[in-house]
């Protein structure tokens, strides 16, 4: 009996101890992992700084809706129109006046003018301009108008709404890296740091300049539009009336050209004959010699 009660005995010590280490164990495991804790904690604030920079300064661009550019009424759509006429005019000088006068007050400019002489009493010119948008069915029909003949008439255009929808929504996720670039730099004490952030910031100012300018070259473009005209003056060659009718100047020119014929046959028998004096010469002994000696033989017979 004494020997169960010593061995129930030793069997709870026993018991005890192992949950008393167990304990302890847990304890320190639960001490351990907070400990880690916190020293993460207190060295991920600039870490999770730097993460989240470089996380947007490669972070692609925001994708454009695809319904965004669709759902937009004509009037909205940024197009690129451009014509190009080719046209008769009577007078090719007054034409252009016409033109520069209604380009001056549509509001547009001449890009390039140029004229060329067909012949003597016949011209051609190019005009390339550009013109508001709003004006450009105006300007086609003043155009038409002042030509006598329209010999082609072109006119197309380019939708780039699209384009400049991506370009913008592209402009708008860049502006959020360069702020968030520019806060990181107030708040970064190391000189590495600068210099990295820095370096980043650089690049995507660089991309958004470039972005600028293409959306301000694309509203260039779809705020005036481009027409170039090529004219020819539709002149009519009328002879000179007076010319053909004047006798007198006409008898003199044939006198003129008579007299100068016969000249030319004089001189050329004269250079003729002195030129080849030698061979007639030659030409009249023989015959000579030939002729005595023919009535010669005749006298014998």
């Amino acid at each position: 009996m004494k020997r169960r009660i010593l061995v129930l005995f030793f069997s709870v010590l026993l018991l005890v101890a192992c949950s008393a280490k167990h304990s302890n164990d847990s304890k320190s495991s639960d001490s351990s992992q907070g400990v880690m804790d916190i020293a993460r904690e207190s060295q991920s604030d600039y870490a999770v700084g730097v993460g989240e920079k470089e996380e947007i300064a490669v972070a692609p661009d925001v994708q454009i809706d695809e319904d965004t550019a669709s759902t937009l009424t004509s009037a909205d759509r940024m197009i690129i129109h451009r014509a190009y006429m080719q046209m008769k005019v009577k007078k090719l000088d007054q034409a252009q006046q016409a033109f520069e006068k209604k380009i001056h007050e549509y509001g547009g400019y001449i890009v390039e003018s140029n004229v060329y002489r067909e012949s003597d009493k016949t011209m051609s010119g190019r005009l390339s301009v550009r013109i508001p948008e709003k004006h450009f069915q105006s300007f086609l029909s003043f155009a038409e108008e002042e030509a006598v003949e329209v010999v082609e008439r072109n006119v197309s255009g380019q939708d780039v709404t699209e384009e400049y929808v991506d370009l913008e929504s592209r402009l708008k996720s860049k502006r959020v890296v360069e702020e968030r670039l520019l806060e990181f730099m107030g708040e970064a004490d190391k000189t590495e740091d600068l210099l990295k952030i820095s370096s980043d910031l650089a690049k995507v100012q660089e991309e958004i300049e470039v972005l600028v300018g293409q959306m301000k070259y694309l509203e260039n473009q779809t705020s005036f539009s481009t027409i170039d005209m090529y004219m020819i003056e539709n002149s009519v060659i009328v002879p000179d009336i007076d010319n053909d009718l004047n006798t007198w100047e006409k008898t003199k020119k044939q006198l003129a050209t008579s007299t100068n014929f016969l000249l030319a046959s004089v001189s050329g028998l004269v250079v003729f004959l002195i030129g080849n004096l030698p061979v007639i010469l030659i030409i009249l002994l023989l015959g000579a010699g030939g002729y005595f000696l023919v009535k010669r033989s005749r006298k014998k017979e």
